[in-house]
């Protein structure tokens, strides 16, 4: 009798190990960019403060409508399908990136993108969420995230704050 090489059992079809990495791709890359020196006319408190309530706030909206709309997910696992929060992360992520490094090059806004909708798109090929999960957790990202923007540009303006450690002393200098 000969055994199959392979099995793809209910549990592995719907891993969600890839989308775990993925949501969370354009958010990295833009970290790596900011790391690596590459300006985005922001300091990195900014930057990170900015990202930071953006993914909080998109989050906390997506969790909030999971629990009160309690969509069943197409495979039957729970009550938890709309919106999509792993749809929701990548496309907020993708609207950080595009909002920080998007004037550098084009091409950096549409990778961001392309992963986020790789991302919705696997969702719904695995069976986790409807289409209209993925569409609704993609608006939530990127309209939070422009919003949170908006927000932090009209409460801050365009001010800089850097921080140096020099010997034993600490530098701030606030750029107006």
């Amino acid at each position: 009798m000969m055994m199959p090489l392979v099995t793809i059992s209910a549990q592995q079809k719907h891993s969600d190990t890839f989308n775990d990495i993925t949501q969370h791709v354009p958010l990295a890359t833009m970290l790596t960019l900011k790391a690596a020196g590459v300006d985005n006319g922001r300091g990195w408190w900014e930057t990170l403060g900015t990202a930071a309530a953006s993914y909080i706030i998109s989050n906390t909206i997506t969790y909030g409508l999971k629990h009160t709309v309690k969509e069943t997910r197409p495979d039957h696992s729970d009550h938890y399908s709309f919106p999509s929060g792993h749809t929701t992360l990548a496309f907020s992520g993708a609207t950080i990136l595009h909002k920080e490094y998007g004037h550098v090059s084009p091409w950096i806004s549409v990778g961001g993108y392309a992963v986020a909708t790789l991302t919705a798109i696997d969702r719904v090929r695995r069976d986790r969420h409807h289409w209209y999960d993925v569409a609704a957790g993609a608006g939530i990202g990127v309209v939070c995230t422009h919003l949170t923007y908006c927000l932090s540009d009209k409460l801050f303006g365009k001010r800089d704050v850097n921080i140096t450690f020099s010997g034993n002393s600490l530098d701030v200098a606030i750029r107006l």
